[in-house]
């Protein structure tokens, strides 16, 4: 029979009991055999210097990992920072309360058994190498092509790990400023990720912010400026929060099943999946679909700016059941091969527009009312077709205009202008609002399509141009063109 080797020292300074590290002074450990630092109960941080280079973890608590101030570098063959504890579902945790880290790990950057809570600090985390220069595309998608082509560079087992921020139960940041370079999920939960605070600067391999369950942002800055997609879970709520997705796949992506940080996070139940924007500002530019939930959409509030996609194969909002809108801004630029607008039964008015040709990117589109006030003013990031706006400003039964081009004295954030003068634009259509969504062309209203249980698809019919519908005025996947079916406004 062989020993349990479990309680054998496996780091170069280890503890079978409570662990704390305190003072103001410099500890420097190399951790050639195994792991730094361990303790087999609760390891705990006070202050001082610490430097770990280790052949497998950095620092790890079974129990609890709690650092109150501190500087800590550590360069770890596996995880930076880790908690071991999975008999015990009220251990395994791992809690930061400040400090300043600076973290390069094969593995997860920081990992907890359980929940992972962050309040304040300092984070520089690279794993996994980083993120690769190009993300790679999901291979068994069944829709056209994308014109946006990445090359596929990563590939993901089960056994391989190497995230920023990870924990099984919950993952909890209410502050702190974080630089995180991953080769997988920059932020990963198998069950819920919430974010009160903080600014994040996120470039990921897989997702930037990913939870099996939910993902729930009340306040901070995100800035996702790589990933395969920005932000995915099952329920994904946003109340406040500054947020910009830049993705090589969906930027906001609601669907369901265990650990989406392989490439292929399915949906087979939808019926509770829901993309809730209450409040906050959201920026998106995604080369597949801007907005995606494999469910549902509500908006009451806050701002969102969707750029792309720029393929017939994607669409800048795109929804299974139903786009319920009550309030809020929204203004969503690309393709017009599988346009969606908001369903039917929104509260609030809208407006889409799908050009002949495409637009090039910085393009202005400009909408006012007949006294001259403006609706909006923006400049897509990408080549557009087609745009999406809904706004409370829009009042049924009264006059608009859509201009194109020109320029703006207003200012400007993410593309769009506000205040300011708008000048030297081209008249494109004129037109009155007369449903929840009116459609356009440039010759005026046109039919729009109840597409789908919730309304609000494309015209013609709301199917996608993979399961046999040709989109709206504009080129198929193969480069045809299928020609406008359009009926004036009396």
């Amino acid at each position: 029979m062989l020993e349990d080797s479990s309680n054998e020292p496996n780091a170069a300074l280890f503890s079978k009991d409570n662990l704390t590290i305190n003072g103001s002074r410099k500890l420097t450990v190399h951790g050639n055999y195994n792991n730094g630092i361990t303790s087999k109960d609760d390891l705990r941080i006070t202050g001082g210097i610490i430097e770990i280079d280790s052949v497998d973890d950095g620092l790890m608590g079974r129990d609890v990992v709690a650092v109150k101030e501190g500087n800590i570098a550590i360069e770890a063959g596996g995880d930076g920072i880790k908690s071991s504890n999975d008999k015990d579902s009220s251990k395994g945790n791992i809690a930061l309360e400040g400090g300043t880290y600076e973290i390069t790990a094969s593995s997860d950057g920081i990992q907890a058994q359980a929940s992972l809570f962050i309040a304040d600090g300092d984070y520089t985390i690279s794993s996994g190498g980083g993120s690769p220069e190009t993300i790679a595309t999901k291979g068994n998608d069944m829709r056209p092509p994308s014109n946006e082509t990445t090359t596929p560079t990563i590939t993901e087992t089960e056994t391989e790990s190497a995230k920023g921020l990870k924990a099984t139960v919950d993952v909890a940041v209410g502050g702190g400023s974080f630089k995180i370079d991953s080769s997988d999920d920059a932020l990963h939960s198998n069950n819920s990720v919430t974010i009160t605070g903080g600014e994040f600067t996120i470039a990921s391999g897989d997702d930037g912010v990913h939870g099996d369950k939910a993902v729930q942002t009340k306040g901070g800055k995100i800035n996702i400026t790589k990933s395969y997609e920005g932000i995915e879970s099952k329920v994904i709520s946003i109340a406040d929060g500054e947020i910009d997705v830049t993705a090589s796949d969906d930027g906001i992506n609601v669907g369901c099943g265990n650990d989406g940080s392989g490439m292929d996070f399915q949906s087979t139940e939808t019926q509770d999946n829901l993309l809730s924007i209450s409040g906050g500002s959201v920026t998106v530019n995604a080369a597949g679909d801007g907005l995606d939930s494999n469910g549902s959409i509500q908006m009451t509030a806050g701002t969102v700016l969707v750029n792309g996609p720029t393929n017939n194969g994607n669409g800048s909002l795109d929804y299974d059941q139903s786009f319920e809108m009550t309030g809020g801004f929204l203004i969503a630029a690309g393709s017009a091969g599988m346009l969606q607008a908001t369903s039917e039964q929104s509260t609030q008015n809208a407006i889409v527009m799908t050009y002949p040709d495409t637009q090039a990117a910085g393009t202005l589109l400009h909408v006012e009312d007949s006294d001259g006030n403006t609706v909006a003013t923006f400049a897509p990031e990408k080549d557009y077709q087609a745009v999406f706006i809904s706004s409370p400003i829009l009042e049924k039964d009264k006059d608009y205009t859509l201009y194109s081009g020109g320029t703006s004295t207003g200012k400007e954030a993410n593309g769009l202008y506000r205040d300011g003068d708008y000048k030297d634009g081209t008249k494109v259509v004129e037109f009155t609002i007369s449903d929840s969504v009116t459609w356009l062309n440039e010759s005026g209203v046109t039919t729009g399509s109840s597409g789908g249980p919730g309304g609000g698809g494309m015209r013609g019919g709301g199917q996608r141009p993979d399961r046999g519908q040709a989109p709206p005025n504009g080129e198929m996947p193969d480069g045809s063109q299928t020609p406008p079916t359009t009926e004036q406004s009396q």
